[in-house]
């Protein structure tokens, strides 16, 4: 997993802690896009390619949540993860029942944000290759 390079969408309203986040994982081999808002998040999957989100979760204009949802609709087997400090157990809930991958707590070690990180990004590729099974498996369908 080391050598690997992760595209990570980045999406905080909190401008101090965006430009830390992105100096720390870019020097870990995440290729990082960072944004300050929701909407600026999909215009961002749309023209990036990006493996694994990290959404806070209280921001002006579309919240967490709804950024979560249309990430997860506009970006094919896409996972995401919600990194708030805001968060309860009822937005935990509604946040894992749209689609998150995971939900930490901030402040989070940056050690725990790392393996989560990478556990997404798995679970991303292995998203994607049973996508493409079913693509090959519907072309061969169609063909018989």
């Amino acid at each position: 997993m080391d050598n690997i390079t992760i595209n990570l969408l980045v999406v905080d309203d909190e401008e101090e802690f965006l430009d830390s986040i992105t100096r720390s994982l870019s020097v870990r081999n995440f290729k990082v896009v960072a944004v300050n808002r929701g909407e600026k998040a999909i215009e961002a999957v749309k023209a990036h390619d990006v493996d694994v989100a990290l959404v806070d979760l209280k921001m002006p204009g579309i919240n967490g949540e709804e950024t979560l949802a249309a990430l997860k609709k506009e970006k094919e087997g896409l996972e995401v993860i919600i990194l708030t400090g805001h968060g309860t157990i009822d937005s935990a809930i509604e946040c894992t029942r749209i689609g998150a991958f995971a939900f930490l707590q901030k402040p989070c070690e940056l050690k725990e944000l790392l393996d989560t990180l990478h556990r997404a990004y798995e679970k991303k590729q292995k998203n994607i290759e049973a996508i493409n099974e079913q693509r090959i498996k519907g072309i061969l369908k169609s063909k018989a």
